[in-house]
């Protein structure tokens, strides 16, 4: 099982836990906006740290953006198999296709 796997996997069964025990739990218990703010917030932190930072910082905050992804997704209920899927269909798609496609 890869990392993000057994990530999913443990963000499930932390998800309905005390929230005084689990930052998963808080998230979830805090709701959508504030998972999403977060997430925004890391991304900008991974945005910062690939033009200032080492490295080591850009692998740290690109880390907690696949974490809070990970808890955006759950609190959504949509699965990572759904999102690899959806990457698994843009495969061999040219990026600029794929984008102009949304837009009609």
């Amino acid at each position: 099982m890869d990392a993000l796997s057994r990530l999913e996997r443990t963000i499930a069964e932390r998800r309905g836990a005390d929230p005084q025990a689990s930052y998963v739990a808080q998230l979830h218990d805090r709701g959508v906006p504030v998972i999403a703010r977060k997430v925004g917030e890391e991304a900008v932190e991974a945005a910062v740290a690939a033009l200032a930072g080492s490295r080591e910082e850009l692998v740290g905050e690109a880390a907690d953006v696949l974490f809070h992804l990970m808890v955006l997704l759950s609190a959504k209920d949509i699965p990572l198999a759904e999102v690899l899927a959806e990457l698994d269909r843009r495969e061999g798609v040219s990026g600029l296709e794929e984008k102009a496609s949304r837009s009609e």
